[in-house]
């Protein structure tokens, strides 16, 4: 046997074997924790199942993730956008600390984002006697804290930096030459932006946009410690916690019941993405 057919060989057990740890890690770690969620959710009958995602504290449930969710999201696409461009395309004093500042959800617990949140708006904030004063100057009841817009900053908190630091480093790979002539043959920076630079970072703001989706979809210990009121404050994960925390047999698979519904929903959005995927590569 020749130096080069065993050097072909030797790759080709290489493979195999790489091919074989990847697929039993994927399945032992992801495939069968979900199939387990499904098939648990199941258990009391499909009539359970029905009647388990359907009560009124999940549909609340469901509708605050889902407010909160795309509210994040909008946000976050905004900003994301905003300040990839600002840190690829302009040079400033500070530019290295607002770069440190955006990745600061990465490294700090969710649950200490919670209480600080608690500690600015809460009753024994600083921020509260502004809040307080507000409401009585204007005779309404706004309420950060224990309340929708409290569970919405906490999940805006926590995602975003998904977005951004997707499109980084697509900008900087891509460069400023093609940005500069145009500017240079009298383009807007407007035109700038959707002609040369929004085509550059399309994939990966779509990747930006499904991975700051699936973090707050799933977001639990910032918005736990600002949502005590179940049917009106409580989203799917902390729905799902109550139920489980309940202890009996028909609320533990009523929590798996709607978990599913998370997992069902993750499901549809990486569908999605591969079908816009394949749909754009098949065009160019």
């Amino acid at each position: 046997m020749s130096e080069q057919q065993k050097m072909e060989k030797s790759k080709k057990r290489t493979k195999i074997c790489l091919i074989t740890i990847t697929v039993a890690f994927l399945v032992l770690m992801l495939v069968v924790p979900l199939v387990s969620v499904l098939a648990s959710s199941l258990r009391e009958g499909f009539g359970f199942y029905i009647q388990a995602i359907t009560t009124e504290y999940v549909r609340s449930a469901l509708k605050v993730t889902i407010l909160a969710t795309v509210i994040a999201v909008l946000i976050n696409t905004f900003f994301g956008i905003c300040a990839a461009w600002l840190l690829t395309r302009f040079s400033f004093k500070g530019k290295q600390v607002l770069a440190t500042l955006i990745d600061i959800p990465f490294s700090i617990s969710p649950v200490i984002v919670g209480l600080a949140y608690l500690m600015t708006f809460g009753r024994l904030g600083w921020f509260y006697p502004v809040i307080r004063a507000f409401n009585q100057f204007f005779g309404t009841n706004i309420r950060i804290t224990f309340a929708i817009p409290g569970v919405v900053l906490a999940t805006v908190f926590v995602t975003f930096p998904y977005v951004s630091r997707e499109i980084i480093p697509v900008l900087n790979a891509e460069g400023k030459d093609e940005e500069e002539a145009a500017a240079l043959m009298g383009a807007g920076g407007f035109t700038i932006f959707r002609k040369i630079t929004l085509p550059q970072m399309k994939w990966s703001l779509i990747y930006g946009i499904i991975l700051c989706t699936a973090r707050a979809l799933g977001e639990f210990g910032a918005v736990n410690a600002l949502s005590k009121t179940r049917g009106e404050t409580f989203t799917l994960p902390l729905e799902i916690d109550a139920l489980y925390m309940s202890g009996t047999e028909t609320s533990i698979t009523a929590a798996f019941a709607v978990s599913s519904i998370l997992v069902i929903i993750a499901l549809i959005i990486l569908f999605a993405r591969n079908f816009i995927e394949h749909r754009y590569k098949n065009k160019n």
